[in-house]
């Protein structure tokens, strides 16, 4: 019976190595890493293309799996980019001698394994790869099926990278697509210091319902952005139709259009054009089902309770109309995931009291919230968006990849 054992007892070996690496050293890598996968673009392409080839081109993970040669090297330039960023392992926090002359320090250090479950991300490999290389870690990987060709060819070519500079191989491992070895990594807790889920709703609740090693999750996006009756119209237009269409399939993405009563009429005729051009489907409540429908929009559908607080990761989302701000509130208090959530106003008090009592990990005011992303907020590549508030909170990069340790330095002082 196959198992995993013997690679995450590699992976946990492997640490050693990993800890003994210089800065430069990691970087060294890092840069090799990034002109690998640039010269080896056409045979990237090639086994992502047999990944798509058994995917419906209209299912929405499609564009997630989709490689083509301008994000290749895209990864290949956040892989640089990554190698530039500050090591965050070996940071002093604290010093301080105490009077009995101890010398008691605390650092910052890697974690060790991070084990990594994902979907139909094969840019997930490549930025978890770089990001734990960066930070002394070592990462076993556990993509989805979908992407299998895609993962393997890309850990190939970072273990052959790590094999030309004399290192460990197991630094960078994926691991089988068998659902029945899942349960095993999960529970891990020899061997896996800490798992990171990123995916949907369904895999982050697996994982934190099945887990004995700790978990860091990246939550699912139910985004809103919520018009207010001060808004510029032609600005809201702009900003709710980019953060719906620019890309649908991501976690950053809208899906739920709060408009204010006073001005829903008006937003939502500037706003139909951009919806109409990508053909949107909108599944809008009562009043704005009523208004599209005066102005004949083509793809239109009433709102049933479950199109609220749904992550839709496609070219569809939810219209309500609501009475006042308060109502705004209450509705993305109840059907927030935490992740990003925007209001679009020029009343500086309600801004303020928006971005105060929204609980979420990022929240906008007259800003899309696709800008949700560890590349956009200047962190280089990103694990994931992290919901939570233990640990990490939004884009979850390099700097969230450590963790603390004492160090005690004595002269024979015994208790």
């Amino acid at each position: 019976m196959q198992t995993l054992e013997n690679q995450l007892r590699y992976a946990q070996k492997a640490t050693g190595a990993l800890k003994r690496l210089s800065d430069k050293d990691k970087q060294d890598v890092l840069e090799i890493f990034a002109d690998t996968l640039a010269v080896n673009v056409d045979t990237i392409l090639a086994e992502n293309m047999k990944d798509l080839q058994r995917m419906d081109p209209k299912d929405a993970r499609y564009d997630r799996l989709l490689l083509n040669r301008e994000r290749i090297l895209a990864l290949a330039q956040s892989v640089r980019d990554v190698a530039l960023l500050t090591d965050p392992t070996n940071v002093l926090l604290s010093s301080k001698t105490l009077p009995n002359g101890l010398l008691v320090e605390k650092k910052t250090v890697a974690l060790g394994v991070v084990g990594v479950i994902y979907e139909s991300r094969p840019n997930v490999t490549v930025d978890v790869a770089a990001l734990c290389i960066r930070s002394g870690n070592v990462c076993v990987l556990r993509g989805g099926s979908d992407a299998w060709f895609t993962n393997t060819v890309l850990v190939q070519l970072i273990q052959e990278v790590l094999e030309r500079q004399s290192l460990d191989v197991h630094i960078v491992q994926l691991l089988p697509t068998d659902r029945a070895l899942v349960a095993e990594l999960l529970t891990a807790t020899k061997y896996v210091d800490i798992i990171i889920p990123r995916g949907s709703q369904a895999l982050i609740d697996f994982v934190r319902e099945n887990a004995k090693v700790p978990v860091i999750e990246t939550g699912a996006g139910v985004c809103h952005t919520y018009v207010e009756a001060t808004a510029d119209l032609d600005k809201a237009a702009k900003i709710v139709a980019n953060a719906k269409i620019s890309r649908p399939s991501v976690c950053n993405a809208l899906d739920t259009v709060l408009l204010d009563r006073a001005i829903a009429a008006d937003l939502l005729t500037k706003l139909m054009p951009y919806f109409n051009e990508a053909e949107v489907k909108v599944f809008a409540d009562a009043d704005s089902y009523s208004i599209l429908e005066q102005v004949e929009y083509p793809y239109l559908a009433q709102a049933d309770a479950e199109d609220f607080g749904r992550e839709f990761l496609s070219l569809q989302c939810s219209l309500k109309v609501v009475d006042s701000f308060e109502e705004a509130l209450e509705h993305i208090a109840r059907y927030s995931s935490k992740h990003s959530e925007c209001i679009v106003t020029e009343d500086a008090e309600k801004a303020a009291i928006f971005m105060d009592t929204v609980d979420a990990a990022a929240v906008y005011v007259n800003a899309s919230t696709r800008f949700t992303d560890g590349g956009e907020f200047g962190l280089g590549a990103e694990i994931g968006i992290s919901t939570q508030k233990l640990h990490a909170r939004g884009p979850f990069a390099l700097e969230k990849l450590v963790t603390e340790k004492w160090f005690v330095t004595g002269n024979g002082q015994v208790r």
